[in-house]
């Protein structure tokens, strides 16, 4: 039994006192102040028929009650530059989540603060984290409250309350890159489910409340990385794929990729969470747009490509992108023009930067936590796909982070049915330029990264209770 298993409504229950991971007390403190609660309530019905026995139960229980809220009893995890992790901190609100107890997050609040009861065993994982946090008193936390519910202030409080289950696409062989999102969620302590084709196809993502996808190639090219073709990483990956579309009935790893593509696309129109970096995001829209046709190299599958499929791309289908351009050239490292490229980028690692759009906490909530932060500027990065040109977006396609110099949106989102997406430029918010068989970063070194924030806010949003619509 968790620490936030709410008491009955009746006054006499079992208290569970060492069930869960943390010792009762807690739970026996709330309690005492439902049956404060109750006593307080038959003391004004019944106020001149209370016995002398009566009224010293009251009083005993005033004085136990007045004990317990002598203490401060709110954590405040800030989120602004006081914070001296501020990964760990969306680590330590889905724990929080994990036990039952509600969270708060305070939209705008201080850089998007975090706020829950002040149990002991959250303080102390706070402090065995290396959590900065504030024990305050419930009237202070009113106060802040009252702050942010007013309606000309840029606030909101979104009340978190269930942690969502979390799935990472990624193959089961190592391949030679580090994957910025298994990163952070292992550097945040965050629970995850590594899943790929197979689970795919066998319909397992129902499982899961959030479906992460990283640097993967949908259009069945292996990545492109024909130069590292006599590599066993390399070999071992075509080996993998072409096996699982055996096993599926397919003839191509294209079109095994395609179908599982589909599978997602259904799994977002559900209801489902979808995330995705580097180039993830431009082949998913890709393999879309080319249901039907051959846009792979004979170098890939054995056969020529349909090289008047550019002609035939059904855009209807894509997430995000529109009227690109397919690069039918097997040899060059790139699968469209929906990618920025550095020549065309114009920026070197001191001037590349994004800014993020600021959105009303109260009426357009959902972007409004996507792009929670202790800044507003980022530092930009590459990757195999390290930008989307604007141009290329979809007007209804809602755009949170761009370079709007160079043209290049970074960060967007949008709808599919019940659910949603999140496409994010680029490889590693901490490598500017990530190279095969590199060293994976050390988020040690980068505790209060805002580009590992904004994809920890997209792991948090699931858990957001729906508000409803203020039109």
């Amino acid at each position: 039994m968790n620490i936030g298993q709410r008491y009955k409504d009746d006054l006499f229950f079992q208290v569970p006192f060492s069930n869960g991971p943390i010792i009762g007390l807690e739970i026996l403190t709330i309690t005492i102040k439902k049956w404060f609660e109750i006593a307080v309530s038959n003391y004004c019905q019944n106020m001149f028929k209370q016995t002398v026995k009566s009224q010293t139960y009251f009083f005993i229980l005033f004085m136990v009650l007045f004990g317990f809220n002598a203490r401060s009893n709110t954590i405040l995890i800030p989120m602004d530059e006081s914070q001296k992790n501020h990964l760990k901190a969306y680590g330590i609100a889905y724990w929080t989540l994990n036990q039952d107890i509600e969270v708060d997050w305070l939209l705008n609040y201080r850089g998007g603060s975090f706020a829950c009861a002040a149990l002991p065993a959250i303080e102390n994982e706070c402090v065995i984290r290396g959590i900065g946090f504030e024990v305050i008193s419930d009237p202070a936390y009113g106060q802040i409250q009252s702050q942010i519910q007013a309606a000309d202030v840029n606030m909101e409080i979104m009340h978190l309350q269930k942690p969502p289950k979390i799935a990472v696409y990624s193959p089961k062989s190592k391949l030679p890159w580090d994957d910025a999102v298994t990163l952070v969620l292992t550097y945040a302590e965050i629970p995850y489910t590594v899943v790929f084709d197979t689970e795919i196809m066998d319909g397992l993502l129902a499982k899961y409340d959030w479906l992460h996808l990283h640097h993967e190639d949908f259009t069945g090219q292996y990545g492109k990385f024909f130069s590292y073709a006599q590599k066993d990483w390399y070999r071992k990956q075509v080996a993998e794929y072409e096996a699982v579309a055996r096993k599926y009935g397919f003839n191509k790893v294209s079109q095994l990729k395609l179908a599982v593509v589909k599978k997602m696309r259904e799994y977002v129109a559900g209801g489902g969470f979808l995330f995705a970096m580097c180039s993830a995001t431009d082949t998913y829209d890709i393999a879309l747009s080319a249901d039907g046709l051959d846009i792979v190299g004979e170098f890939y599958d054995g056969d020529a490509q349909d090289f008047n499929a550019q002609n035939k791309l059904n855009y209807s289908n894509c997430f995000a992108f529109r009227n690109f351009r397919v690069s039918q050239n097997q040899f060059e490292y790139e699968y469209s023009n929906i990618d920025n490229q550095p020549e065309e980028r114009g920026l070197t690692e001191k001037n590349d930067y994004f800014k993020l759009f600021q959105f009303s906490a109260k009426w357009d909530p959902v972007p409004c936590m996507l792009t929670q932060n202790h800044t507003q500027t980022i530092k930009g990065f590459m990757g195999q796909t390290t930008g989307f040109k604007s141009k290329l977006v979809k007007p209804e396609v809602l755009v949170m982070g761009e370079n709007k110099s160079i043209g290049e949106t970074k960060y967007i989102h949008g709808t599919v049915g019940k659910g949603t997406w999140t496409f994010f430029g680029g490889h590693d918010p901490e490598d500017y330029q990530h190279q095969v068989e590199e060293e994976p970063t050390d988020l040690k070194l980068h505790p209060n990264s805002p580009g590992y924030r904004l994809i920890l806010n997209n792991i948090l949003f699931p858990a957001a209770k729906k508000k409803k619509m203020k039109t």
